[in-house]
């Protein structure tokens, strides 16, 4: 069970080459992939600041999520709770709140950040 990092979802439904052949493979195989509501979040604000050059609306992805049968993740407050127990290695809210909850629900994230494996989450990451 995978937990797609923000930039990894973008990457992958666009076919983006920064996301390696092997681990969009990985993706498209795997039983269940979630994507967090922390990530749609993301993806709004960084679109409201013009920091982003992805514009389909959350609305438009989350379609995409069940055309390719990516569970939205909803965010709970047992992952929530978790954030205070973290150390704090990432300063990014997003990815620390992405770790909580895949240490809570026991699923792996798929990145290219440095950062998340140094916490104690199972990480499947690439270059």
């Amino acid at each position: 069970m995978y937990l797609l990092d923000t930039h990894t979802f973008l990457w992958y439904v666009s076919a983006n080459p920064n996301l390696p052949q092997e681990i969009s493979e990985t993706i498209s195989k795997a039983d269940q992939v979630y994507l967090s509501i922390i990530s749609l979040w993301e993806i709004a604000i960084k679109q409201s600041l013009n920091k982003m050059t992805y514009k389909d609306s959350i609305i438009k992805l989350g379609e995409v999520c069940r055309i390719l049968n990516i569970n939205i993740l909803a965010l709970d407050l047992f992952a929530v709770e978790r954030i205070k127990t973290l150390p704090f290695i990432h300063r990014d809210p997003f990815d620390r709140m992405l770790v909580a909850q895949a240490q809570e629900k026991n699923l792996t994230i798929i990145t290219k950040d440095g950062i998340i494996p140094q916490y104690d989450v199972s990480t499947l990451t690439f270059e």
